[in-house]
């Protein structure tokens, strides 16, 4: 089977997809000093992603989800909640974590399949 690379970086691609599956890396935020307004951002990378592998939000399988702050869970589950698919919703997990920089409040890490 084929392996498709989006966003190649020297150390890491931004989605791989194989077969009928695409594997989100983690997405940070590009703007936004709140969760809620980092949320938003993250899910509009989720969307274009999705999108160049031929895909959706709908057919999301699981997601990973981590905050800086768990006491923010409820602002950005507000905003995941109402950016899924209705009756569409993957399996998931959010947990509290250190991210790669003070200046990112939550990562997203999503996989989805394709067709």
């Amino acid at each position: 089977m084929t392996i498709t690379r989006h966003g190649v970086m020297a150390n890491l691609s931004l989605a791989v997809a194989r077969g009928d599956t695409v594997y989100l890396a983690g997405q940070v935020a590009r703007t936004g000093s709140t969760v809620a307004e980092q949320t938003a951002d993250v899910l509009e990378q989720i969307d274009e992603l999705l999108a160049k592998a031929g895909t959706d939000k709908s057919k999301l399988l699981s997601a990973n989800i981590w905050l800086t702050d768990i006491s923010t869970f409820n602002e950005m589950n507000d905003v995941w909640t109402s950016w899924v698919a209705p009756g569409q919703t993957p399996a998931r997990a959010t947990v509290e974590a250190k991210l790669a920089d003070p200046k990112f409040l939550v990562e997203i890490m999503a996989t989805a399949a394709i067709g």
